[in-house]
């Protein structure tokens, strides 16, 4: 078991299974566990569709960029993030630089099948969901990459595979 287990921060596209694989990973580790997006919702309390209706992406991201600061600051943290955290510089430079962080990823065609009967992915809402996660990947792949100590695939895998491998990969960094 990792000996003083730093902040794990976990990065990577919606649907790819970051707060699922996260809850468990802290659980395993017996390290707090914080989402992002939940804390948007109870900082404003309202959902994140509501907070993009109201400011934009643009007063989403300000906002997400509060909360990563702050909670990149507490340690002992596993930490799931919204897929567009790693656009903003400070963001990356938080997490780059306060704890390991795991790019998990998968297919588009598998974020797809794990986002499509929801609606509270305000990117998604458009006539091609699933182009617009090709797009999105596209776009924010190289940035996930930067950043990235590890590298962990979900695809077709639970999440409990999926945590106990980050665990056994963390204990390899050590």
């Amino acid at each position: 078991m990792m000996q003083n287990p730093k902040n794990i921060f976990l990065i990577g596209p919606m649907g790819v299974g970051k707060s699922t694989v996260g809850r468990q990973l802290a659980a395993i580790l017996r390290m707090e566990f914080e989402d992002t997006d939940h804390e948007i919702q109870r900082r404003t309390g309202v959902d994140i569709p509501t907070v993009f209706d109201f400011e934009g992406e643009e007063g989403f991201r300000r906002r997400e960029r509060a909360v990563v600061e702050a909670l990149t600051q507490v340690s002992g943290l596993v930490l799931a993030t919204g897929g567009g955290v790693v656009l903003d510089p400070d963001n990356r430079r938080s997490l780059a630089g306060r704890g390991v962080v795991v790019y998990l990823l998968c297919s588009p065609e598998q974020q797809y099948r794990r986002t499509k009967q929801g609606h509270s992915r305000p990117l998604l809402q458009t006539e091609d969901p699933m182009n617009r996660l090709r797009d999105l990947m596209d776009e924010r792949e190289p940035l996930y990459l930067e950043i990235a100590d590890l590298v962990v695939s979900t695809e077709k895998r639970s999440a409990g595979v999926v945590a106990r491998e980050i665990v056994k990969r963390l204990n390899e960094l050590d």
